[in-house]
């Protein structure tokens, strides 16, 4: 038996190579014989190749393979095309093609690591995966969004046994979902090793049952897996540490560990004065379980949680430790511009970023489980999250797939709420609800602590559907000038419910009207899709009514796919309070307006309108001070209240020149925005979230990209098309500009301004040292910034 502690999880993102297109791999009859790509070991002779071994020459195969690292998207590398039959419907895959790819990965480990355990974990892979390790068949995996591993230890060479070879091929000709899923390794794989007794995989538990400002106690369950082929006594150490690494408790306890299985040592804990986790205050404690056996360690595992208490109310919502909250959401899928949805974790962190600067406070995942990383930052910076299943499916597939995900996730406290499903076709049907109250069964008997919810757009009352979760999730409550919620909430005085997804606001950002041609929609509202409603209409529901929660927008940022109300050319959607890129559509400052406490002012449109001399001009203005001022080149055009849950309006007359919101509160101003009349395009300018970024080899700086005339104004119908170069310790990872019908590709150097801004995503290189992005524009004025990588 080796000694001493082993545990180590190594990220196995580098050095990949990928070949893109079909490669035919035979089925090997024999053990570890498949062949060809799928090995580096040499053939052995004997008459066995005669009787069982035919690798169809992939021996010889000259392939062109590309080296790639990871997390990788090679769909959002390729051309748009005009066919309605990608993806589950027109345009839900936002144009681009599946396809099949690749991915190979050779290794060494050395001699002494044999013995222990080495498990191979994926994140997610997009698509059907089937993994080959040294020649042998380890599995196929088919679901894009939820985790998977293989334990290798018996398969993989050790010291001069020779090198290793992951083969991974990931079959992306069939979509899962009718959004843009990407194609390929599109999150985190990893290598780990411990000892064979150790700490199951996603082996604790942590709840609180009892929460106060005084004391909480803090339940943790440990399931330790013992590997070897003997019963062992084994010691289970649990220390709990503060924020600052101070230790706050420890318990221990003894078992005896049976031969290949698993033991459960359940243990309690007193915290005093405990610091709550909050959206305000996110204050997090780290347990360490440490295994030893006869005094020599053999495991260390760290499980970070919060201690907080939920609680919902029918008539009064939400309550986060006995607190009432509104519950300010969006829904969000994983893709971003320049990227698709191989997004690194600086730029995962950046649109959590994005979201609360706008004042939400939760994240839906729609319509699947999240990357884990998202979890940790929530977590970190006090966001609530909606943690979504992919489908009802009761299977055994989508059965292994949902306890996954509740495994996985359930130490989070980010984590409110377990949703099931989102609209699905068998809503309100008999088959529905015993699927949805397996799922649901399921989901409390691995954590009874948090509710379970049903996201859905109908059959709320018909055949018990939503009675098998605790939370009704409607899908657009608000239909037609009526609140089917509101509505029930008066028949069903006792339902918990929620609105899971509101508004699907269609809007393209810096348009103010609608364009059929280029699949535009107006600033205005004025193409809101039937189902829909107004940002305010959705809001100021939940402000009349507490019982209804909370609401998740419809969504944070625009997305590839499901294109609408247009089809193509239109590759994206028009719904996200942002666009594709982070930047802001007018919608966002309404929300931030009616969300956050800080004074804040937005008007709107943009003030170039040629040809608009002498008629009126309808300006909206978002505010959340007491009353809005409005002028003209420095005339007043009269002072309004404000109405936070709704906007004011002015019909002004066109002249060019300035126009000034300011905000006044007691008397006096506390905010302002100003547009102006910008002149023609005269130079570049470069705007980078930050100047330092993790020298990793991942961490990516985003840099937005402005048009400015001769004064500094945006210029905001500017489109000139701008070259990129990054030099030094950095890549160019991406472009993109927020043009929901744009065809330009997101791989590449060449990006056009769309009304007036693009993107550019700039990546670290493996090592310190300076990174320079220049930005060059026919008839421009040239940009460039200067960027540090520094150490790890």
């Amino acid at each position: 038996m080796r000694t001493g502690t082993l545990r180590s999880k190594v990220k196995f993102d580098r050095d990949w190579s990928f070949y893109q297109g079909d490669i035919a791999i035979p089925y090997a009859v024999k053990g570890g014989m498949t062949g060809g790509i799928t090995d580096a070991g040499a053939l052995r002779e004997g008459e066995w190749l005669d009787i069982a071994f035919n690798d169809k020459g992939m021996s010889e195969q000259q392939l062109d393979w590309t080296s790639v690292s990871l997390p990788h998207d090679w769909c959002v590398g390729q051309q748009y095309v005009q066919d309605g039959m990608l993806g589950a419907r027109d345009g839900s895959h936002g144009y681009l093609p599946g396809g099949t790819g690749f991915y190979r990965k050779i290794f060494e480990l050395p001699s002494e690591a044999a013995g222990s355990k080495w498990t191979l974990r994926f994140d997610g892979v997009s698509g059907t995966s089937t993994v080959w390790v040294n020649g042998h068949l380890i599995g196929n995996h088919h679901g894009g969004y939820i985790g998977f591993s293989y334990e290798l230890s018996d398969v993989l060479r050790y010291g001069d046994e020779g090198r290793n070879v992951v083969l991974v091929k990931v079959d992306a000709t069939e979509c899962e979902g009718w959004w843009y899923e990407g194609c390929g390794i599109y999150r985190h794989v990893w290598l780990e090793n411990t000892d064979r007794l150790h700490v199951a995989e996603y082996g604790t538990y942590v709840t609180t049952p009892e929460v106060s400002r005084e004391e909480a106690v803090v339940s943790i369950r440990t399931r330790i897996r013992n590997g070897y082929t003997e019963d062992l006594p084994v010691m289970l150490r649990t220390v709990i540490y503060d924020a600052a690494g101070e230790q706050v408790t420890e318990h221990s306890a003894e078992a005896n560990a049976g031969w290949y299985a698993e033991t459960e040592l359940t243990q309690s804990f007193n915290v005093q004065r405990p610091q709550l986790w909050g959206p305000e205050s996110p204050y997090l404690y780290k347990a360490e379980s440490i295994v030893s056996r006869e005094g020599t360690e053999l495991d260390r595992y760290e499980t970070v949680f919060g201690i907080r208490s939920l609680r919902f109310d029918p008539e009064e919502g939400f309550f986060l430790n006995e607190e009432p909250l509104l519950i300010k959401g969006t829904c969000n899928h994983q893709d971003f511009a320049g990227v698709g949805v191989a997004l690194p974790d600086s730029l995962i962190e950046y649109k959590l970023r994005l979201l609360q600067e706008m004042g939400s406070n939760a994240y839906r995942s729609a319509h699947h489980p999240p990357t884990p990383e998202l979890l940790d930052i929530c977590d970190r910076i006090g966001m609530l999250v909606m943690d979504e299943n992919r489908k009802l499916d009761s299977s055994p597939d989508g059965l292994s797939q949902l306890t996954r995900l509740l495994y996985r996730d359930r130490n989070h406290p980010s984590v409110i709420i377990w949703n099931l499903e989102n609209e699905e076709v068998l809503e309100g049907t008999v088959t529905g609800a015993r699927i949805l109250k397996t799922l649901a069964d399921t989901a409390r008997r691995i954590d009874p602590t948090r509710p379970t919810s049903a996201a859905m757009n109908h059959g709320w009352n018909e055949n018990g559907y939503n009675d098998a979760v605790d939370i009704t999730g409607y899908n657009y409550g608000h239909r037609e000038d009526r609140n089917i919620d509101i509505d029930d909430h008066k028949r069903y005085p006792d339902r918990l419910m929620i609105g899971s997804e509101c508004a699907s606001y269609t809007a393209t950002r810096g348009i103010y009207e609608d364009d059929a041609v280029k699949g535009y929609c107006s600033e205005y509202g004025t193409n809101i899709p039937s189902w829909g409603c107004t940002p305010q209409q959705a809001w100021s529901d939940l402000v009349q009514h507490r019982f209804l929660t909370g609401v998740f927008m419809w969504t944070g940022f625009d997305y590839r796919g499901e294109p609408t109300p247009y089809l193509w050319p239109c590759i994206n959607s028009h719904f996200g309070l942002m666009d594709t890129c982070g930047f802001p559509k007018d919608s966002y400052y309404y929300m931030q307006a009616a969300w956050k406490a800080e004074p804040m002012v937005h008007l709107l449109p943009h003030w170039n309108w040629p040809g608009m001399e002498g008629k009126p001009v309808e300006v909206r203005v978002f505010a959340n001070t007491e009353t809005v001022e409005l002028s003209l080149n420095g005339k007043s055009l009269g002072e309004q209240p404000v109405d936070r849950n709704g906007y004011l309006s002015w019909r002004v007359i066109y002249e060019p020149g300035e126009l000034r919101a300011t905000g006044i509160t007691g008397g006096s101003p506390v905010a302002e925005k100003a547009v102006a009349t910008a002149g023609q395009p005269y130079r570049i300018a470069l705007f980078p979230d930050r100047l330092e970024g993790k020298g990793d080899g991942c961490d990516t700086i985003p840099v937005r990209v402005a048009i400015l005339d001769r004064r500094g104004y945006i210029v905001p119908m500017a489109d000139n098309e701008i070259t990129f170069e990054v030099t030094g310790a950095g890549t160019l990872l991406g472009l993109g500009n927020g043009n929901p019908s744009s065809h330009e590709p997101d791989k590449g150097t060449v990006r056009r301004a769309f009304n007036g801004w693009c993107l550019a995503l700039v990546q670290t290189s493996a090592g310190a040292g300076s990174i320079q992005l220049r930005a060059v524009s026919a008839g421009l004025a040239a940009a460039e910034i200067v960027l540090q990588a520094v150490p790890e």
